[in-house]
This record gives C-alpha cells, structure tokens and sequence, in this order.
C-alpha cells in the first residue's frame, strides 16, 4: 500500500515529468472539496478531512514540511468550521439555519494581514532548522520561507472561511497564486494546473458567496 501512494509510482506524465496516483487523488479531493465549498455546502468539510491526509503524505514526501506539518491543523479548523457552519450562535443563522456570510471589519483585516507576515517570518525560520533538530526524520526544506507563507495564508484563508467570512477569498486567491510558484520550484507539475483550476473556482466562489450575502 505504501508503495501504491509513493510518489515513485507514475500514474501518467505531464510535460516530462511524473503524476503520481497520490498525487492525482489528493488533486480530484481538492476541487471537489473547493467546488462545494463555493456553492457553501457542508459536505466540503466531508471531503476536506480526506484531502489533508492526502496532502499530509504528499508534502513529507516531497519535502515540503511546513505544508505537512500544517495538515493536522488545518483538520482540527476544517474540523471547527463544520461545527460553525452547522451550529450557528443566535442571530448568525441564515435562512437555511446555517451560518450565514459576513465580512472582516478594516481594523481586523490589517490585524489579519500583520499576523499572517509575522508568523510566515517565524516559521520560515523555523523550517531552516528542521533537518539539523532532525536529519533522521527531515531532509534540507525547499523554499522554506515561501512554504511558510502559503501554510500561513492556507491557515489564515482556512479560519475565515470556517467563520464563513466573505474576505477568505482574498486569502484564497493568495494561495492560490502563491501555490502556482511553489509547486512548480518543488518540482511538480500537475499541481501548478490545479492551483490554476482553485484560483478560477475561487473568483466563483466570491462571486457566489456575495450574492448569497446580498440576499441575506
């Protein structure tokens, strides 16, 4: 079974390099879990425990620690944004007793924002050290302060939408343009297609959580 998700094994090849089976699951969990997410259904958080176990294999083994670190994390939010998203507190429901859609205020948005570089700047510093604490476990990370930052913006984008915040997007956007770099610097090339494919479901995702909002 190890051997079956281990990024040696090519499932198909795609501008000269390998596509992974693992690769490619953690890929169709991914846009499925972002697609429902932008029709806001509840299923995404379903779908979104799969993908962070997915990825969590996918990152340790290509070496990009920050983003396997973070999985168990981001499953804890994914984890509390189902609870929210299902048990709005009184006066946060919507018409479909869910959570409804809201927005940062100015002053918690640049609070978001100082958070977000500063904690990218420790942690980068952090995974500069990772294979000296434990080179048995971790080789040397690659780009690690701009793994940092999308871990960060993933965490940052994560908690808002799990607070069904219509800011999140800008997060996501972030990520997503980010990713596109940081993929293609560790090698991988589906993945870069797919940020691409998560930025333009984004944009609809605004789009339709705005409209949603409106209506409320």
């Amino acid at each position: 079974m190890a051997d079956l998700f281990s990024i040696e094994n090519t499932l198909f090849t795609l501008g000269n390099q390998s596509v992974s089976l693992l690769e490619f699951i953690a890929v169709l969990s991914g846009l499925t879990c972002v697609y429902l997410a932008t029709r806001a259904k509840v299923a995404n958080f379903w779908v979104g425990y799969l993908y962070n176990i997915l990825l969590f294999i996918l990152f340790y083994q290509k070496g990009l620690y920050s983003s396997m670190l973070v999985q168990p994390v981001s499953f804890i939010i994914n984890f509390f944004g189902h609870y929210r998203w299902t048990h709005p507190a009184k006066g946060e429901e919507n018409r479909k007793r869910q959570l409804k859609i809201t927005l940062l205020s100015n002053q918690k948005r640049v609070r978001y924002i100082l958070q977000l570089f500063v904690l990218a700047a420790l942690w980068g510093t952090v995974l500069t050290y990772l294979d000296n604490l434990w080179p048995e476990v971790f080789s040397e990370a690659r780009r690690p302060y701009l793994d940092a930052f999308v871990t960060i913006t993933i965490l940052t984008a994560q908690y808002l939408s799990a607070q069904k915040k219509l800011d999140c997007w800008a997060a996501w956007f972030t990520v997503n343009i980010t990713n596109i770099i940081l993929y293609i610097l560790a090698g991988l090339v589906f993945m870069p297609l797919v940020s691409a494919g998560y930025l333009i479901l984004a944009i609809f995702g605004f789009a339709m959580w705005r409209k949603e909002m409106n209506n409320e």
